[in-house]
This record gives C-alpha cells, sequence and structure tokens, in this order.
C-alpha cells in the first residue's frame, strides 16, 4: 500500500446492518475500498487470508469467536495485520485485551462517520503511534 493507493478496508461485525453502514460509508470515500465483509471471527480469518486488507475494522464481541482471539488468530499469522476493534462501551475492560493482543485502536460504534473514517487514514504504516481514537474525540473535529 502506498500513501496514494486506496485503504483497503475488511468489515467484520456480526449486525448486518452495521456491516452494511460501514460499507455505506467506506464507498463514498475517494481514499478507501471495502475489500470483503465477514459476519463473524472465522470467516473474517478466512477473508482475511484471500484479500490481505490494509485495515479490518472488527467487531469485538461476536457469537463464533471473540474479536480478540480473531484478532490473536490474524495477527499469528499476519503479524504486520492492522485491526481497528469495535465496541458499543467506552470502557470496555476487553479493549485494553484487544490492545495488548495488536490491535492499533478502537471506534465506539456510536462515534460520527468521519471517526471511523479518520481512524482507517491513521491506520496506514506511517504512523507509528497507536490509535486511541475514543478517547480524543474532540482534538479530530
Amino acid at each position: 500500500m502506498t500513501d496514494q493507493s486506496p485503504i483497503r478496508i475488511l468489515s467484520v461485525d456480526d449486525h448486518a446492518l452495521l456491516r452494511e453502514g460501514i460499507a455505506a460509508v467506506i464507498n463514498h470515500q475517494p481514499d478507501m475500498v471495502l475489500v470483503s465483509q465477514a459476519s463473524g471471527g472465522q470467516e473474517a480469518i478466512l477473508q482475511f487470508r484471500e484479500h490481505r486488507p490494509d485495515v479490518t475494522l472488527m467487531d469485538l464481541r461476536m457469537p463464533d469467536i471473540s474479536g480478540i482471539d480473531t484478532l490473536i488468530a490474524i495477527r499469528s499469522e499476519f503479524p504486520e495485520a492492522r485491526v481497528i476493534m469495535l465496541t458499543t462501551f467506552e470502557g470496555d475492560v476487553e479493549i485494553q485485551r484487544a490492545l495488548e493482543a495488536g490491535a492499533r485502536g478502537y471506534l465506539l460504534k456510536n462515534m460520527p462517520p468521519s471517526y471511523g473514517v479518520r481512524g482507517c487514514a491513521l491506520a496506514r504504516p506511517r504512523f507509528a503511534t497507536r490509535l486511541r481514537l475514543a478517547s480524543t474525540r474532540s482534538s479530530m473535529s
């Protein structure tokens, strides 16, 4: 991926409505493309292997495999994988576990779409620092 190439995104969430919302937002960005979607952890691992996205947006809690366990499985095979976790609650204790497992950051599901777009852009490799988007909302305006 170069700075000029579109950011290739994999969206992973067990709720179809959220996946479709993410797809709608990404498809309206000139510098992003949704390469695939997955409804669970097992499918996410397969889709990651097939598409090798630049950024994966992954639900923290899924019914088949947790987002953290999926993250660990993907990063064990692809250590360079850039994953941003999606969660409903800002104080979710699982977020710290996800960050320790290699997540680049997290987004709250109730954030404005522009924050999610910015989070994907910040996940490009040239940014060395980890994202903690939920606590920096005011600086993103």
